[in-house]
């Protein structure tokens, strides 16, 4: 009975758990799924054998289908996809068709809508704000280029959403309650999250610095420190497991990659920073597209990627984004559950701002932290909750900020088509 109950409370967690969540989680579906569907049935960007990398912003779809991504930054991902690639090749009678990539576009669709619903479940019972505020931020939120786009892509940063979304919320609901994160979360987080992506792991133990009281109790410090060796231990034999314990081969990739993807760019650094990082996730900019080419020059195709932003407009609109987030943490900065989020983020703020890891292509990885803006936005309107007039106005802004985020997005993707029905017909 215990373990029935215990099982309940997980599935709660993780999937829509009221009417009302249902309902959010069946319009993502369609919303996001008459777009994957139109892609992949007209379209063979999502899965083409041809193409191993960059095909559109720089994901790698066939490589993360095929094999998970390099084992240096994707260390377990290779057991998602695995069954994910037999899945849709048994759907489709073993063939990489139309079918085939249908069926890698509905995961995402199916996985995106998910983690918007973990969103709303943050926003609904943990900041416990009115509804329509919840779903007015739910709809900008639903709006951005990375859910958008993850919606139909195949990739680890689609997944990564997910489980970050939901650990959060988790995490966050235990620290509310006052209760200690559990063995089994600490163990699957870091196998999910760091498996996916090696540095988010890091994430999965920020939650542990504000248990309650945990720096004045010693008994609390020990098992904290027993759940987190024990999530890596896990991890790194199932990680060991993949390099039959060749850690050394680890080592030298890491350093490889890294040299690869922290060159400075032609493109200023603040601009990467302001279109890119905190921007191309968000909104939109202009296209680039370039020519590219397989290692050994028997397939040539052309590659999309975001050009920075050329009007003043956009970089205001990233800019009262900045400030919300700003805000936000100034005007809770005595609550716990603001310093998760603030932290978390700043891990990806070191990792491609000031190591610059990636930066040149720094949207695509909105999946590890973008989240956090709708979650910031929600507690800055707690903040607000009784001031009337203040309330009043930050709604009315965002209303206009979803308004102009809606136009700019859909116009762009109709943008995206014409690329598509031009090179990938």
């Amino acid at each position: 009975m215990k373990l029935l109950k215990k099982t309940l409370s997980i599935l709660k967690i993780i999937f829509p758990s009221t009417k009302f969540e249902v309902l959010i989680f069946l319009f993502f579906v369609v919303l996001y799924g008459t777009n994957a569907w139109f892609i992949a049935e007209n379209f063979r960007i999502v899965y083409d054998d041809r193409i191993p990398w960059d095909a559109y912003f720089s994901f790698d779809n066939r490589a993360i289908v095929q094999t998970g991504g390099g084992f240096e930054r994707h260390p377990l991902s290779n057991y998602f996809f695995d069954f994910i690639r037999d899945f849709a090749l048994w759907i489709s009678g073993n063939h990489y068709n139309s079918v085939f990539r249908l069926v890698l576009s509905l995961f995402s669709t199916v996985v995106i809508a998910l983690a918007n619903v973990s969103v709303f479940k943050y926003l609904n019972n943990i900041i416990k704000l009115p509804l329509k505020i919840s779903l007015l931020i739910l709809a900008f939120y639903g709006l951005f280029v990375t859910n958008i786009l993850l919606s139909f892509t195949p990739e680890t940063y689609t997944y990564t959403l997910l489980f970050l979304s939901i650990f959060n919320y988790y995490s966050a609901q235990k620290i509310k309650e006052e209760k200690p994160i559990s063995f089994g979360a600490s163990i699957l987080g870091s196998i999910f999250i760091g498996g996916l992506t090696i540095t988010n792991i890091v994430k999965v133990y920020i939650p542990f610095l504000f248990e309650k009281k945990i720096f004045w109790n010693w008994k609390k410090i020990g098992w904290a420190v027993a759940k987190i060796a024990t999530s890596v231990m896990v991890f790194l034999f199932l990680f060991m497991l993949r390099l039959n314990f060749n850690f050394q081969n680890f080592l030298n990739k890491t350093e490889e990659q890294y040299d690869k993807f922290s060159k400075p760019k032609v493109t200023p650094l603040w601009d990467m920073i302001t279109s890119w990082f905190f921007g191309g996730n968000v909104l939109f900019s202009n296209y680039e597209i370039r020519d590219y080419h397989t290692k050994d020059k028997t397939f040539y195709y052309k590659a999309l990627f975001m050009d920075v932003y050329t009007s003043a407009f956009p970089y205001f609109f990233i800019g009262l984004i900045l400030l919300i987030v700003i805000l936000s943490v100034v005007k809770n900065y005595k609550n716990k559950l603001i310093w998760i989020l603030v932290i978390s983020f700043s891990i990806d703020i070191l990792i491609h701002c000031v190591l610059k890891f990636g930066l040149h292509t720094s949207y695509i990885y909105g999946g590890h932290f973008v989240f956090v803006y709708p979650l910031l936005l929600g507690w800055l309107f707690f903040s607000y909750r009784n001031k009337t007039i203040s309330l009043s106005i930050l709604y009315g802004v965002i209303m206009m900020m979803t308004v102009y985020l809606g136009f700019n997005n859909f116009y762009r993707l109709g943008e995206f088509y014409q690329f598509l029905e031009t090179y990938y017909k």
